[in-house]
C-alpha cells in the first residue's frame, strides 16, 4: 500500500507535464513537410533542398535496480505516443486549396521579376519589390499590383492554416516555417531576405 501511493505521488507530476505536452506540441516536422507540398505546387517544380532527417535519440538502458522506472516510461510513453503518433499539418481545406490555385496562376507572372531581383522572399513569408529599377516603367504599377495580391494570399493562408488545424495560436509558427520554406525552395538566383534582414542572393 505505501510503495503504490508512493508511485502515485512520484508519477502523478509526471502525468500533469505530459498532459500539458500534449495540448502545447506544435508538429513542426510536419508543419516543414506541408509546406513543402504546397510551395511544390505554386512554384511548379519539386524541391532542390530538403532538411536532412534528424537521427532519432538512443534509447536510455533501464536499470534492472529500479524497477518503478520501467512503469514510469510506459506511463509516460502512453500519454505522450499518441499525439505524436496522429501529429499532422492539414492544408487540403477548401479555403487553403483556393489560395493555393490563385498563388499558383499568379507565379508564373512574377517569376520574371524573381529571375531579375526586382522582387525577393521576406523573412516573414511574403515578397517585397527590392529593385524597382530593374523594372521597365510600363510594368511597374503592374508589379505592384501582382506584389501585393499575393502578399494578401499569403497573409490570408497562414491564420487559415493555424485555424484549420484547430489551433489558430499557431499562426506564428506556421508563418516563420512557411517563411524559412519559400526560402529553401527557392530556384538558385532569387533573392531573400536572411535573419537579419539583409537582402541576399541564392
Amino acid at each position: 500500500m505505501k510503495a503504490a501511493r508512493t508511485l502515485s505521488i512520484v508519477l502523478m507530476p509526471v502525468w500533469l507535464i505530459a498532459c500539458v505536452t500534449i495540448n502545447v506540441y506544435f508538429p513542426a516536422a510536419a508543419a516543414e513537410k506541408a509546406a513543402d507540398r504546397f510551395i511544390q505546387d505554386v512554384y511548379g517544380k519539386q524541391p532542390p533542398t530538403k532538411n536532412p532527417q534528424q537521427k532519432a535519440p538512443k534509447a536510455q538502458p533501464q536499470s534492472e535496480a529500479a524497477p518503478g522506472r520501467g512503469l514510469l516510461i510506459h506511463a509516460l510513453n502512453s500519454l505522450v505516443t499518441p499525439a505524436r503518433a496522429a501529429e499532422n499539418i492539414d492544408i487540403n481545406t477548401p479555403s487553403i486549396q483556393r489560395i493555393k490555385r490563385s498563388m499558383a496562376a499568379r507565379n508564373s507572372a512574377l517569376r520574371p521579376y524573381y529571375n531579375s531581383g526586382a522582387i525577393g522572399l521576406t523573412d516573414s513569408g511574403l515578397i517585397a519589390i527590392r529593385n524597382l529599377g530593374a523594372v521597365p516603367l510600363a510594368q511597374r504599377n503592374r508589379l505592384k499590383q501582382l506584389v501585393a495580391a499575393d502578399n494578401r494570399d499569403r497573409n490570408a493562408l497562414y491564420p487559415e492554416i493555424a485555424r484549420a488545424n484547430g489551433h489558430p495560436e499557431w499562426e506564428q509558427r506556421i508563418r516563420r516555417i512557411w517563411a524559412q520554406r519559400w526560402i529553401a525552395n527557392a530556384p538558385k538566383g532569387w533573392w531573400y531576405q536572411n535573419n537579419q534582414g539583409n537582402w541576399t542572393r541564392k
